[in-house]
């Protein structure tokens, strides 16, 4: 894709946003949500947000030093009438919570937060979530099945004495040690997202993404080249809903006339993403080049990813049949187990904190949901 320049740090695509149709009445946002809606994202570009970048349209542009596209906001190649910002997180934000950032930049209307993150910062940054990013989370350990032929589950894991390498304060490795799945002395903070660890010591298992390192280790990383086997933390009890979309929860009632209408058009983005994702994944194989942080990020790796999302039912209808709803159960049984994980860490849980104030269903269209074979 050809760019021209516009102004310091920021490069405009080809593409023309003045050939857009506008969207029918129901999909009009203009006057009813802010002119432009920003949406903060935790990491990096990559294909588990793809339905938020479907939702920008051409004639985007791209802050380079600030790590922001900007655009119309699109639905059915229409125009809503109002634009969208979606800001990279990670080192963007200086790897701060989503929560968090929230609560510094007013401007955001909406951001990425885990469940168990916004149980963590219920005290004092509470968010609500209004739409599901994502089913289940594609979060798991992996180990190298050469080594550990006889490893199925992460149960069996937790039988040897291996070190398991997780980021420091993953609330996911207080649960697996609280479920007897794995001993606390086998917990290794050290991951820092580097496959160095892994290809010197194969021994040990670590986390990752199931859409995204079994691809790289077997494809992408020379010194490596073979496949890894794993497990999917939501098989055994990582119940969360990650980086759902989410609003300040004093801000609720406000953006209500908003979201009544912007998180059907997430519903139908999320649905036409898992039809097709081709579009959003070229946004995302061109911000990262233009972001250029050193994020390495493959259109090959974004391509298993969008297509692992809809095979794992990370990408999936809930039971009624709609997408970006929340079941609310779950919602309540990962307040019930993680609430204890997380106060005896010494962090603060309001101690009227419901699920209900996690998340809503309040603005989904029940009628949306992905075509199933």
């Amino acid at each position: 894709m050809s760019l021209s320049a516009c102004g310091a740090g920021a490069q405009t695509s080809t593409g023309s946003a003045e050939k857009l149709a506008a969207a029918p009445s129901a999909d009009r946002l203009a006057g009813i949500c802010p002119k432009t809606v920003v949406l903060q994202i935790d990491w990096e570009p990559e294909a588990e947000h793809g339905p938020l970048y479907n939702l920008v349209g051409p004639g985007y542009t791209v802050d380079t030093d600030k790590k922001r596209v900007t655009g119309p906001l699109v639905i059915d190649g229409q125009d809503t009438g109002v634009k969208i910002e979606v800001r990279a997180g990670g080192s963007a934000i200086g790897y701060q919570s989503v929560a968090s950032q929230m609560y510094v930049d007013k401007s955001i209307t909406l951001g990425t937060v885990t469940t168990d993150d916004a149980i963590v910062a219920a005290a004092k940054q509470p968010v609500t979530a209004v739409a599901a990013l994502m089913k289940k989370s594609p979060q798991m350990l992996m180990w190298d099945p050469k080594t550990h032929p006889d490893w199925k589950t992460i149960a069996d894991i937790g039988k040897s004495d291996v070190k398991v390498v997780t980021s420091e304060g993953a609330t996911y490795a207080e649960l697996l040690v609280d479920k007897g799945l794995i001993n606390k002395g086998q917990i290794d903070t050290s991951y820092d997202g580097s496959p160095s660890r892994f290809v010197s010591d194969p021994a040990i298992a670590m986390q990752g993404f199931a859409t995204a390192e079994p691809y790289i280790y077997e494809h992408e990383i020379n010194s490596w080249g073979k496949p890894v086997k794993y497990q999917l933390l939501s098989d055994v009890g990582y119940s969360v809903y990650p980086e759902a979309i989410s609003v300040r929860s004093g801000e609720l009632t406000k953006l209500s006339p908003c979201l009544k209408k912007l998180v059907p058009i997430i519903q139908k983005s999320t649905a036409d993403y898992a039809a097709d994702p081709g579009r959003a994944l070229d946004l995302v194989n061109d911000l990262v080049t233009q972001y250029n942080t050193g994020w390495v990020y493959s259109k090959n790796t974004g391509v298993y990813a969008a297509e692992e999302m809809v095979k794992l039912g990370v990408l999936g209808n809930e039971a009624d049949g709609s997408v970006g709803g929340f079941d609310m159960a779950r919602v309540k049984s990962s307040l019930t187990t993680f609430k204890p994980l997380i106060t005896s860490s010494g962090a603060t849980v309001p101690a009227a904190l419901t699920a209900d104030k996690l998340a809503t269903n309040q603005f989904i269209d029940t009628s949306i949901g992905m075509k199933t074979s």
